[in-house]
């Protein structure tokens, strides 16, 4: 059953940073130039056996923490969308640094706008891996906001969290990072 229930949220995220693709999409042209991402459905590879972004989150020990976010927020279904999708995936840890307190805050459903703010600057419309990534690139989110890309040869860090491994998904790509992205104040 908590399965089904992961599933169905990261599905529900996987909708709506769909929608907010096609928001975003003249933004990310014309305002970082260095960007070009990979849109709509002709890009998402149609290999049946290749894991989606729902099912790599689901299948990792290490992203316990991220699945438990995404289903508060009710956001699992977004994951599971055709995408592309790029998503910045925090490790269990990485919420375990935050300050006391501050998860266990999120997770209320008092906090679930707050959550999804956060949730959605994680995601990137488009599948941005490799060479695509770029020392000084401003890549943006689906909440509207940006991140800052940083490269030092192999090693790739977003708004100063380190890239740790990425995983290729049907539907997009995976980043695992080393601390959680918090969305600027507003």
């Amino acid at each position: 059953m908590k399965k089904i229930v992961l599933c169905l949220g990261l599905v529900a995220m996987a909708t709506l940073l769909w929608n907010c693709t096609v928001q975003e999409e003249s933004n990310t042209t014309a305002a970082n130039e260095e960007a070009t991402p990979i849109k709509g459905q002709a890009s998402v590879a149609d290999d049946v056996s290749a894991k989606n972004i729902v099912q790599i989150a689901a299948g990792s020990e290490d992203h316990t923490t991220l699945v438990a976010a995404v289903q508060a927020a009710g956001l699992v279904d977004v994951l599971a969308n055709n995408g592309p999708l790029t998503v910045f995936a925090p490790t269990n840890a990485a919420f375990e640094a935050l300050p006391a307190g501050v998860l266990d805050d999120l997770l209320k459903p008092e906090n679930k706008t707050t959550l999804m703010g956060i949730i959605h600057f994680h995601a990137a419309p488009g599948t941005y891996k490799g060479d695509l990534l770029k020392d000084g690139m401003l890549l943006y989110q689906a909440n509207g906001d940006k991140v800052k890309i940083e490269r030092d040869g192999d090693d790739i860090s977003v708004n100063g969290a380190k890239v740790l491994a990425t995983i290729d998904a049907s539907n997009g790509v995976v980043h695992v990072v080393d601390q959680v992205l918090l969305p600027p104040e507003k």
